[in-house]
């Protein structure tokens, strides 16, 4: 196909006529889908339905310390989730404390936490004339949303193909004013990628200046492999920081939400045990005890890691013809026009598309104008301010294949469209 930057104005002209008509019959169609978050589709919900079962009828309901999971008590988690979790994120239980439905309240918690309280008996930030934050982006729109939230200074990092710019982060963490850095670090969101061992390498051996700096590792997907033989790897951050000397420097966060019940899971916080008692000191005040009857529901459901990566394997067969038929759609439609780019990832659950510069809101304000909801643009990079507006982010796990086909079909017109209209602004 020829790349739309050297069509004439004439033949742009009659292109956006051409697909300004397939633009207008596609709003005839009357679609109403909302693909904003990445959602599990009730398919995947359905094959967990088997863990209500769990406690039918009379049942022990002590875990294997002998805990009574129906009364207070064990702050920290019983030890069968403690262990279920710890397996999952390659980690001891013993420096694991498991919490409630999902590890965003967790990572709020710990802000909150540090600003009021400090870090470890550091300074409160909430005492300081200035708290930064490094943002790696295209990221996680929520854990912006947190930062930004409490007033924190958010500076951002840019995201390639290996992780986060780690030049600018090894920079950056020699003002005492940058006290912590937001990390997704494998199947990223939204790009899907896995940072490399020498990006961990360097993550781990991060010299800064302020010691209550944190890597907020939220390991949010790392059992979300789409395929069997092909599968990213992770470097266990935890042990790597040990192994430097610097055990307190993170702190890694997980839940059971895409892998259960979104909603419904249960969450931790991996960390050194001098960062975890820090954690309990507050949390002896803020709650007796999380839910141990969910826990324990967890832990006879999966009982082990393998159980937790058979189940996977079943997401896996329901979200790969998805991912695959949006990366089929874009390639087929879009492939060598020069008007965008896509990653294609093994894991996770979205797709990043770059436009053109400065066509990104125009194309998700298109499809919404045409009955889809996407992710706003901009919402990948702290502030909501992308800077070249062409970032998109896109969930294919909650739509059915067909709804999914009439999406795509509907996303690369719109980017079509979109890209003739900004071409024609030059000509």
């Amino acid at each position: 196909m020829t790349p739309y930057c050297e069509l004439s104005k004439e033949e742009l002209l009659a292109l956006k006529e051409e697909l300004t008509a397939q633009y207008e019959d596609a709003k005839g169609k009357g679609l109403k889908l909302d693909m904003s978050r990445g959602k599990p589709s009730g398919e995947q919900l359905d094959m967990t339905m088997p863990m209500m079962d769990i406690f039918n009828g009379h049942c022990d309901m002590t875990d294997e310390q002998g805990v009574d999971t129906r009364n207070y008590g064990c702050l920290e988690g019983i030890l069968g989730a403690r262990r279920l979790l710890g397996e999952m994120l390659g980690v001891d239980p013993e420096h694991v404390l498991v919490f409630g439905t999902a590890s965003l309240n967790v990572m709020y918690d710990s802000i909150s936490r540090s600003v009021t309280h400090g870090v470890m008996g550091s300074t409160p930030w909430c005492r300081l004339d200035k708290v930064k934050f490094l943002c790696p982006a295209p990221g996680y729109d929520r854990h912006f949303s947190i930062t930004e939230h409490f007033g924190i200074e958010m500076i951002t990092i840019p995201m390639g193909e290996e992780g986060p710019d780690m030049d600018m982060v090894e920079e950056y963490v020699k003002d005492p004013a940058v006290k912590g850095i937001w990390c997704v670090p494998m199947y990223t969101n939204p790009l899907g990628i896995t940072y490399s061992e020498e990006v961990c390498r360097r993550m781990a051996n991060l010299s800064p200046a302020a010691e209550d700096f944190r890597i907020y590792w939220d390991n949010a997907y790392c059992v979300h492999h789409l395929y069997d033989d092909r599968q990213d790897t992770l470097p266990e951050l935890l042990s790597m920081c040990r192994a430097n000397g610097k055990e307190d420097m993170v702190l890694e966060f997980a839940s059971t939400s895409k892998i259960s019940f979104a909603g419904a899971g249960i969450s931790c916080i991996a960390a050194s045990k001098a960062n975890l008692e820090w954690v309990k000191k507050s949390m002896t005040i803020q709650i007796i005890s999380h839910d141990k009857i969910n826990q324990l529901r967890h832990v006879r459901f999966f009982k082990n890691l393998d159980g937790i990566k058979e189940h996977m394997r079943k997401h896996a067969a329901i979200m790969r013809p998805k991912f695959e038929l949006v990366l089929d759609t874009l390639e087929r439609e879009l492939g060598g026009l020069g008007i965008g780019s896509w990653t294609k990832p093994l894991g996770g659950y979205f797709i990043s598309f770059d436009s053109m510069d400065g066509c990104a809101k125009a194309i998700v304000n298109k499809c919404k104008e045409a009955g889809v909801t996407l992710t706003g643009a901009g919402a990948t990079f702290p502030y909501k301010n992308d800077p070249r507006d062409c970032n998109i982010r896109i969930a294919p796990s909650y739509p059915t294949l067909d709804e999914l086909k009439q999406t795509g079909e509907l996303f690369v017109l719109c980017v079509k469209l979109v890209s003739v209209e900004k071409l024609l602004e030059t000509k």
